[in-house]
C-alpha cells in the first residue's frame, strides 16, 4: 500500500477514489471500500482513499470534537488489511478549509487522476461544507469521471457510524461496538516506561502510549494483546486516570499480561478490548487497590475460561 502526504501522486495512473475521515474503519466504511474494489476491478483501476488529518472538527472546534476511535497509524494498518492500494493523507489546515467545493473536485481530477469517485450519502466537502454528491456528479460528468453514492449500513435498525461506535464504547457495551466494527475494539501503541507502581504492587504492567488524551472508553477490561512477533496473550487492562494515585492525571492504558515476564519496552502492541469488568474507582489506600487488582485479574481469567 502506497501512502502519500497530500493531494498529489507520483503515479499518474487513473484511480478509483473514496473520501472521508474513516474513524474506526467500521462495517459501513468496510462496505464502502468493498464496493470501491468491485467497481475498480473491471477497468483495472487502483483503489485510493483520501483521509484528513486532523479531523475537520478537531480543526474547527477542538474542544467539541468527538474522541478518536483510531489513530492515523491504526487507520492505515486497517486500510492495508482491506487491500487498499493507495492512501492520501491530506493535512486539514486553514488553507485547505478555505478551498471551495468546486476547486476541491477539480483537484481530485487533476492531481490524483481520478476516474471514479464513491462517497457516502452524508459526505460534504469544501468551504462551509457547500459541496455534495449532486455538485460532484455534475462536475464529474463535465470532466470525464464517474461519481456514485453509497447508502449507509445498518444493524438492527441502527445506522453503523463512528458516532454509534463511540456511544457503545462510552456505555461499556463492547459487544455492540464489536458488531459495528466487525472486530473487537482495539488500541495500539508503543510500550513505554511508567512509574513502576504495578510492579511494586505485584502486578507488572505494559504501559501503552496513547496518541490522544481522550480515549473513547474508560474502566477495567478483559483484553487480548498482540503484536511484534509475540503470540496472542491474555490480560487485564486499566484505561483511565488512576484516581487512587493521581490527581488530575491524564488517561493511561496499563495492561497486566498473564504469565508473561519478557522484555517488551518499545514494542508496538495492539490491545483488543473484549469485556468490561467495572468502572474506574478511587480507593482509600494502595492495599485496597491491590486487593481489587487481584480480584480483577481473577475475574478476567475466569472470563477467558468461559469464553475461549
Amino acid at each position: 500500500m502506497l501512502i502519500f502526504r497530500g493531494l498529489y501522486s507520483t503515479d499518474k495512473k487513473p484511480v478509483a477514489l473514496t473520501i472521508g475521515n474513516f474513524d474506526g474503519v467500521h462495517l459501513g466504511h468496510q462496505a464502502l471500500l468493498k464496493q470501491l474494489r468491485i467497481t475498480a476491478q473491471p477497468p483495472g483501476l487502483p483503489t485510493a482513499v483520501l483521509v484528513f488529518e486532523p479531523h475537520p472538527r478537531e480543526f474547527f472546534t477542538p474542544q467539541e470534537a468527538p474522541v478518536r476511535l483510531t489513530s492515523m497509524r491504526e487507520k492505515l494498518e486497517l486500510f492495508a488489511t482491506l487491500d487498499v492500494d493507495r492512501v492520501h493523507v491530506c493535512r486539514f489546515n486553514s488553507s485547505f478549509a478555505q478551498m471551495s467545493a468546486v476547486d476541491f473536485i477539480h483537484a481530485l481530477h487533476e492531481k490524483l487522476a481520478t476516474k471514479f469517485v464513491l462517497i457516502g450519502d452524508d459526505f460534504r466537502f469544501g468551504n462551509r461544507r457547500s459541496g455534495d454528491f449532486a455538485l460532484m456528479e455534475k462536475i464529474g460528468s463535465q470532466q470525464g469521471f464517474k461519481v456514485e453514492v453509497m447508502r449507509g449500513v445498518s444493524h438492527n435498525g441502527i445506522r453503523i457510524s463512528s458516532t454509534a461506535v463511540r456511544a457503545a464504547l462510552g456505555e461499556g457495551d463492547l459487544r455492540a461496538a464489536e458488531r459495528y466494527l466487525g472486530r473487537p475494539y482495539s488500541i495500539s501503541g508503543r510500550v513505554v516506561h511508567g512509574d513502576g507502581l504495578g510492579k511494586q504492587l505485584g502486578f507488572p504492567t505494559a504501559n501503552i502510549q496513547l496518541k490522544h488524551n481522550r480515549p473513547p472508553l474508560t474502566g477495567i477490561f478483559v483484553v487480548r494483546v498482540k503484536g511484534d512477533g509475540l503470540p496472542p496473550m491474555q490480560g487485564v487492562a486499566s484505561l483511565g486516570v488512576r484516581p487512587t494515585v493521581k490527581q488530575n492525571g491524564k488517561p493511561i492504558l496499563e495492561v497486566h499480561i498473564f504469565d508473561f515476564s519478557g522484555e517488551i519496552y518499545n514494542k508496538h502492541l495492539r490491545v483488543d478490548f473484549l469485556h468490561k469488568l467495572r468502572d474506574e474507582v478511587k480507593y482509600l489506600d494502595l492495599q485496597s487497590l491491590t486487593q481489587q487488582i487481584e480480584l480483577d485479574a481473577n475475574n478476567a481469567k475466569q472470563w477467558f475460561i468461559q469464553h475461549d
